[in-house]
């Protein structure tokens, strides 16, 4: 989904590592403790250097007030439980996710590698992050990924008005040698929550068929929208996938459903917390063959995906990256101004 547009002043370029200094500061000023803050500053950044705005260091402000709701615990150190045969879990402790990941990640490779497959379970734990930054960490091993994660309860299901699940992402990456790797990280509803929010601030209309407003009503207004309820994207299959999301995210791994999500934070407007699912698949282990044989029958496929003019999923993100590792990251003056004000 495209950001909306608007006519404020041309953004500023940063370089990636000045960034980084800044969300870092402002982390540690939120109190967070010093891997946290560095945790969540390579995941925002990331997000803003690749053009993902609703993920990117706009960020920061919504989890500046997820700390002022008092529910985050801001030096919790995550617990990674000895790997038992291809499970990896990791306890956030209610702290946000970007760290915990980082702390179960090499036990996930190994577990895959061991096993041809690794499960991470991470549970009690703030996301608010995109998912393809923890996919491209474990794609960076040669491996391929699956990320399922709820959230607040915010979405309808088809056919319905209420809200039961949350934008519930799903992820998947495919390792390619040489090149990025093939990935895709979507919402199972119609569009994401941090879009949702940019268009509120921006001024701007949803494009349709994204929500409904309280009496169910379908309506283009973001605000009119967040009262209501937001839609899952294909209608009812979309709607089947948010579900598998609940229950593959939630109650397989022990951790709260959106619902019960939304329960806990009890109108604070924090960043759901719940669990998350990561699964790793070590194509040599599961292939059983010739490991290049495998890598050019998957190459064949995106040769025939973007032979007829087709683009591959990530492939902006990745034109993105680019242009702003040459130019610096774009960042609008208006949301640096507030990042900066949350730093000093």
């Amino acid at each position: 989904m495209s950001t909306p547009h608007t006519s404020e002043a041309p953004p500023l370029f940063l370089p990636v590592e000045e960034l980084l200094a800044l969300a870092g500061r402002v982390f540690l000023r939120l109190g967070l403790s010093l891997p946290h803050a560095e945790a969540m500053a390579r995941t925002v950044v990331a997000g803003q250097r690749d053009e993902c705005h609703s993920h990117g260091v706009y960020r920061i402000l919504s989890c500046a007030h997820t700390v002022r709701a008092g529910k985050v615990a801001l030096q919790a150190e995550p617990v990674l439980t000895p790997a038992s045969g291809a499970v990896v879990r990791v306890d956030a402790r209610y702290g946000f996710s970007p760290l915990a990941f980082e702390r179960g990640l090499p036990a996930l490779v190994a577990a895959a590698r061991q096993h041809g497959i690794g499960a991470l379970a991470i549970q009690h734990c703030f996301h608010f992050s995109a998912l393809w930054p923890e996919i491209e960490a474990i794609t960076a091993h040669g491996l391929a990924a699956l990320a399922l994660t709820p959230s607040h309860a915010w979405v309808a299901p088809a056919g319905g008005r209420q809200p039961v699940f949350g934008t519930n992402p799903i992820a998947f990456g495919w390792p390619r040698p040489g090149q990025h790797p093939f990935v895709f990280d979507f919402a199972t509803s119609a569009i994401a929550r941090g879009d949702l929010e940019l268009h509120r601030r921006a001024g701007t209309p949803l494009p349709p068929g994204c929500g409904v407003d309280a009496q169910g009503r379908p309506s283009t207004d973001p605000v009119a929208v967040a009262q209501g309820a937001m839609l899952a994207f294909g209608g009812h299959k979309g709607s089947a996938l948010s579900a598998m999301v609940e229950l593959m995210a939630g109650a397989l791994i022990g951790d709260w459903t959106s619902a019960e999500s939304l329960a806990f934070d009890a109108g604070d407007g924090a960043t759901p917390c719940h669990g998350e699912l990561i699964l790793a698949f070590d194509p040599a282990r599961l292939g059983g063959g010739d490991l290049a044989d495998q890598q050019q029958r998957a190459e064949r496929l995106f040769d025939a995906i973007t032979g007829q003019g087709a683009r591959l999923p990530s492939q902006r993100r990745f034109e993105a990256r680019a242009r702003s590792l040459e130019r610096g990251v774009a960042v609008p003056r208006a949301l640096h101004a507030e990042i900066l004000a949350l730093a000093d």
